[in-house]
This record gives structure tokens, C-alpha cells and sequence, in this order.
């Protein structure tokens, strides 16, 4: 069944497995509000916390980590009163449909995640149950909601599309039409942000360096200073976006620069070639101060309350149950499980 025959709903999230950088927003927090001010699809965004016990979470880190990607949702631009903004394990509906899916989904469908292989390693016989079974609950996460759209990397685009294999096997199975085929949402400016030491590997929270990263709580002088010193190469900026091509470190910052300011890399060349680093990095660096400033100072806000935001994601996950507990409810029916009355 096609998106087009379903109320049009955007669904996505993000773990709380550590801080957010300046990629996580950039890459998705950034597009989550666009997707809100277009209000053009009903919003879904969720903390999914259920797929971040597939690994081992400290406790206490887990519920602090919990709320900050809440608080940072929030000081990014998503307004809780016109999207929906709840915790995954607040909503039951995500790991009842969870199972079901893993009923339906086949053991070679799972082994042939790339996301699997990569975490699981050479010890993939002492990884949990819910790493190998993630994508079926990922897709549960979206189809509860009936999901027509999801904005994702490219590194979750196999689990989408694995997601689409769910729902097209259920209704081929039980002879409906129930779920939708739910369409990616790739690319855009700056949808895969760069490592400031490598520019050929993603801005990751996880990198040991904190110099290969902005985090969302740094503050101007450390932005600074990361741009700074930020690998590049001696040459100084080309006339042309396509003479950056074999510069992938040149490249990442031109990026970088021009998702911030929400214009092109092209755009941004015309103004910028035939600069060199000196005069380059400075102006990144004040860019990015004067667009992380408000946010990192309205997540320190955010936190200082968090019975607040424990608020929030209740209310949230209360009006994501409302959307979810019916498609459940027609799920099992269709599978003819019996409910209680």
C-alpha cells in the first residue's frame, strides 16, 4: 500500500547513547523542524531508549542522556504543543508491535544487516538478542504510527528498507492492506557531517577525540578552537564546489558552513574561493557560534528542570499511544489474537 493512501505522518528518533554533535543536528534535528514549520505531515519524534538498552546502558547515564536528547529536540526548534515528543518506552505499542514484527521477519533478513555485522563483530555470539532484533522493532517504532515518511541517514537506510519488507510481507500474508510501503527521506544539506580529523569518516559521538567533533554542549571558545584547528590541506579554496571533490577535509567545512547558513555548497563557493584557512575557519567558527549559542543555552535551561521534561515526554508519549493503541489493536486483529474485552 503506497504512502499516499495514509494520513501523511513523519516519524523518527534518536538514541540516548551520548552526547549530540553538531552532525546530529545538522543531520537530523535540524530537518526534524523543517519537517515541523512545513506542516505539511503530522510529527512523531521519539527518544528511543528501548533501542539503546540493545547495548549495555549505565542507569543513571541512561535517564540523564534520556533527557538531554529531549532537551535537545526542544531548544533545536521542535515545539512539543504541534509535534509529538515522547520516549519509546513510555508508548508499550512500539515493543508489542515489536514482537509481532520479529514473528514476521526472517532470521536472513536480519543477518544481512550491515549495522548488525559492523556492532556484533567477531563476537557476535555474546551480542544481546535485541541487537540482532533491533531493525524489527525500528520498524515497529514507524509503523505503529503508520509512518508515510522518515528522515534518515544513509547508514539506516537498509533498515528502512527493510522496514518496507516487514510491511509488505504482513499484508501479503494476511491478505490486507493495512501497512504502508514508508518512503526515506535522505539527503539534504549536510546529511552526513564530517569528522574535523578525518574527512572521510562521519562526526561521531563515539570517536575518542573530542577534537573531531562539535558537541552541542560546547561552548564558543571550544567551537572556536575546534574549528581552529580542524584538519585541512595548504591549498586555499577553489573558484568551483566541484574542485573539492579529491579534499575531503576542505570539502566537510564548506559543508559544514553552508547547511548552518541553510544555503548551498555552491552558494557558499562563490563567496568564499580563493580564501585561505586563516580567513575561513574564523568565519565557520562564528557561524557556528552564533547558531549553537541559543541552543546549547536553551538546553542548560531545559535540564536545569527536568520534571519538566519528564512532563513533556509524558504528555508526548500519552498522544503517540492515542495514534499507536488502534493500529495495535487492528494488528492483533487481523492476526487474530485474542484481546481482552
Amino acid at each position: 500500500m503506497t504512502a499516499s493512501s495514509f494520513t501523511p505522518r513523519v516519524f523518527s528518533g534518536i538514541q540516548p547513547s551520548g552526547g549530540l554533535t553538531l552532525g546530529n543536528y545538522l543531520g537530523a534535528l535540524k530537518r526534524f523542524v523543517d519537517m515541523q514549520e512545513a506542516n505539511t505531515h503530522e510529527c512523531v519524534f521519539c527518544v528511543v531508549d528501548l533501542h539503546a538498552i540493545t547495548v549495555w546502558q549505565d542507569p543513571e547515564a541512561l535517564t540523564r542522556q534520556t533527557r538531554e536528547i529531549a532537551a535537545a529536540f526542544i531548544a533545536a526548534g521542535i515545539d512539543p504543543s504541534r509535534s509529538i515528543l515522547f520516549n519509546q518506552s513510555q508508548a508499550p505499542e512500539h515493543a508489542q508491535l515489536g514482537w509481532l514484527f520479529s514473528c514476521v521477519a526472517r532470521m536472513g533478513w536480519m543477518r544481512r544487516m550491515t549495522q548488525w555485522k559492523d556492532k556484533a563483530g567477531k563476537n557476535s555470539e555474546e551480542a544481546s538478542l535485541g541487537l540482532f532484533a533491533y531493525p524489527a522493532l525500528m520498524a515497529a517504532d514507524i509503523l505503529v504510527h503508520h509512518a508515510t515518511h522518515v528522515p534518515v541517514g544513509e547508514d539506516q537506510k537498509q533498515h528502512l528498507e527493510l522496514t518496507s519488507d516487514i510491511a509488505a510481507k504482513f499484508n501479503h500474508d494476511y491478505g490486507v492492506d493495512f501497512f504502508p510501503i514508508t518512503e526515506p527521506v535522505i539527503g539534504g544539506p549536510a546529511a552526513r557531517v564530517m569528522s574535523l580529523r578525518d574527512g572521510t569518516k562521519k562526526m561521531s559521538k563515539s570517536d575518542p577525540s573530542d577534537m573531531s567533533r562539535i558537541n552541542l554542549s560546547d561552548d564558543a571558545d571550544a567551537i572556536a578552537q575546534k574549528f581552529r584547528k580542524a584538519r585541512t590541506d595548504p591549498e586555499p579554496l577553489p573558484d568551483s564546489y566541484e574542485n573539492l571533490k579529491d579534499r575531503p577535509e576542505a570539502r566537510n567545512l564548506v559543508d559544514i558552513l553552508a547547511a548552518l547558513q541553510g544555503r548551498t555548497p555552491e552558494d557558499v563557493m562563490g563567496e568564499v574561493a580563493g580564501q585561505g584557512w586563516g580567513q575561513f575557519k574564523p568565519h565557520l567558527a562564528e557561524v557556528a557560534v552564533e547558531t549553537m549559542g541559543p541552543i546549547t543555552g536553551e538546553m542548560n535551561r531545559l535540564l536545569a528542570d527536568p520534571e519538566e521534561i519528564d512532563r513533556i515526554l509524558g504528555e508526548g508519549a500519552q498522544r503517540a499511544s492515542e495514534i499507536a493503541a488502534p493500529i495495535l489493536d487492528r494488528t492483533f486483529d487481523i492476526m487474530g489474537i485474542v484481546r481482552r474485552a
